[in-house]
């Protein structure tokens, strides 16, 4: 019963503010746009930008992402738990694919959505990547610096070395932010293997605190081991690794 009471609260309080919510489009680079589903919540003390894994794109229909990402399906769960949230899409000239994910041109992308994020609200800014949108979130903490990003959050992150932009493989050492690294143990997915999720808190050298949290939870998963719905994804566990998530960054900690 308390289970089902919370959902149903939940559900409550998302379509009450699910009117407030907007898609806000910028002008990153010439011709170029990129734009992020805008979730903003009273008494928020941060916000999350989240970055998906795959092509990038967050599947606008009918003016909400409707993309089966893990990010993408949980952020109400982020912006239930005291956070504004933004839930970024690819560019307009292109998917995001492993080559571009660390790009000039995307860091670019990224740098305005945290810019204006920054600008609006004034509150901490923290990147929340995904499998694939972990390289972004890693490349973007190495270029940022600690003076545009609060933290840094790496989901089912790519491991494997012969990936472009693989996190291990990134200069890590660099990164200045508290960063936390959680990762499904049964990950099936080949190229982020769980055996191998130690390299990024080993790489970590300098950040001021990290943590590395291994997971077990989850139930059902479906289809590719890659995807959204595979432990990959942290099936049948999203609003815990959620919980897991928003509450490190209120209080990081080793």
């Amino acid at each position: 019963m308390g289970i089902l009471l919370t959902a149903l609260l939940l559900a409550i309080s998302s379509a009450a503010f699910a009117a407030e919510d907007k898609l806000i489009k910028l002008d990153t680079r010439p011709g170029v746009s990129v734009s992020f589903y805008y979730m903003k919540r009273d008494r928020a003390t941060a916000t999350v930008a989240l970055l998906m894994g795959g092509g990038g794109n967050i599947n606008l229909k009918r003016g909400e992402p409707r993309s089966r990402n893990f990010v993408v399906r949980s952020r109400d769960y982020f912006a239930a738990n005291g956070f504004h949230v933004a839930v970024v899409d690819r560019p307009t000239d292109r998917e995001l694919d492993f080559d571009f994910r660390v790009s000039s041109e995307h860091i670019q992308d990224l740098r305005q959505v945290v810019s204006y994020l920054k600008k609006d609200t004034g509150l901490p800014v923290w990147l929340v990547g995904t499998s694939r949108g972990t390289i972004s979130a890693a490349a973007g903490a190495i270029a940022f610096g600690n003076e545009e990003l609060a933290g840094l959050v790496l989901t089912s992150s790519v491991t494997r070395s012969d990936r472009t932009g693989a996190v291990p493989e990134q200069k890590l050492e660099t990164i200045r932010i508290p960063v936390l690294v959680l990762h499904h143990e049964r990950d099936a997915c080949q190229i982020c293997r769980p055996s191998e999720v130690s390299l990024i808190t080993s790489g970590l050298k300098n950040a001021p605190v990290k943590k590395q949290i291994m997971v077990s939870g989850g139930a059902n998963p479906e289809g590719d081991p890659c995807e959204a719905l595979h432990w990959h994804g942290f099936i049948g566990m999203e609003r815990e690794a959620v919980d897991i998530v928003t509450g490190w960054i209120k209080n990081p900690r080793p």
